[in-house]
C-alpha cells in the first residue's frame, strides 16, 4: 500500500483550517492542522512532514517567522504560504524567507490542491532522475543534493535556489529565458513569482561571487545567462 503523503497545516482561522484539514484529508493527503505559529513550530519539531501549508497573519507567531524557523531546521520541504488579496509586501517576504508558492485568499480548495499536487511532481520528478553534478569554474554543484562547493566549502540550497541554479547550468552561457524559468519552478509566470525569481537571481549571485569567473547576467527583454567556464557535466556520479 503507498504510502499517505503528510501535510502540515498551520491556520488560526478555526473554520476554514477544520475546512481544509477535511478536504485534504478526502484528497489523500494525512493533515494536521495547528492554530497559530508558537503550536505550529513546536509541532513541526515532532513530526516529519512532506509539505507545509502556513497563514500569514497568525498570533502568537506570523507566517514569515514560521517559515524562517522550518527554513533553519529543513531547507527543502516545500512550503505554500496564505495571504490577503494584494499583499505584496506579504508575498514577497515570505518568498525571501524560502517559502515555495502563495495562494491569496480567498481561494478554491481545488486550486490549492492542483498546486500541491504541482509542486509534488517538480520534486518526486526531481528525486527520481539520474542524479547530476555540475562543475563549472572553481565550483561544484550537485543537484540532487542540493550542495554548492565552493573552493571545498559546501552550501547546502533551498529548493528554489537549486532548480534556479540548475536551469542556469544547463543553459550555461547561453540564454534562459525568463518564462520558461517561472513556469518550469513557480509554474505561473505571473507579476509576483517573477518578482520571487529577481530575489532567488540576486541570492545565487551572492553565493557565486567568489569566482569571478563566474556571473549571472541580465539579458534584457528576454532572461538571465550564466557565464561560467564549463568543465563538463557528470550523470550519475557519486
Amino acid at each position: 500500500m503507498e504510502e499517505r503523503l503528510r501535510l502540515f497545516l498551520c491556520e488560526d482561522d478555526e473554520n476554514l483550517g477544520m475546512l481544509l484539514r477535511e478536504y485534504l484529508q478526502a484528497k489523500g493527503y494525512d493533515t494536521d492542522l495547528y492554530i497559530d505559529g508558537e503550536v505550529g513550530y513546536k509541532g513541526f519539531l515532532k513530526e516529519k512532514y512532506d509539505l507545509c501549508i502556513l497563514d500569514v497573519m497568525m498570533p502568537k507567531k506570523d507566517g514569515i517567522t514560521l517559515v524562517k524557523e522550518i527554513r533553519a531546521i529543513d531547507t527543502e520541504v516545500p512550503i505554500i504560504f496564505l495571504t490577503a488579496k494584494n499583499m505584496k509586501d506579504d508575498i514577497l517576504e515570505g518568498f525571501k524567507a524560502g517559502a515555495d508558492d502563495y495562494i491569496t485568499k480567498p481561494f478554491s480548495m481545488e486550486e490549492l490542491v492542483l498546486r500541491i499536487e504541482a509542486i509534488f511532481r517538480r520534486v518526486i520528478g526531481k528525486r527520481t532522475k539520474e542524479q547530476q553534478i555540475y562543475q563549472f569554474g572553481n565550483m561544484n554543484f550537485d543537484t540532487q543534493k542540493q550542495i554548492l562547493t565552493i573552493n571545498g566549502e559546501n552550501t547546502k540550497l533551498t529548493t528554489k535556489e537549486a532548480e534556479l541554479l540548475a536551469l542556469l547550468c544547463a543553459h550555461a552561457n547561453d540564454i534562459l529565458e525568463r518564462n520558461h524559468a517561472l513556469k518550469q519552478i513557480w509554474v505561473d509566470d505571473n507579476y509576483f513569482n517573477a518578482r520571487s525569481m529577481d530575489v532567488y537571481i540576486t541570492k545565487l549571485r551572492k553565493l557565486l561571487k567568489p569566482d569571478p569567473s563566474i556571473e549571472i547576467i541580465n539579458i534584457h527583454g528576454k532572461g538571465y545567462k550564466l557565464i561560467a567556464p564549463v568543465n563538463e557535466e557528470i550523470e550519475g556520479a557519486e
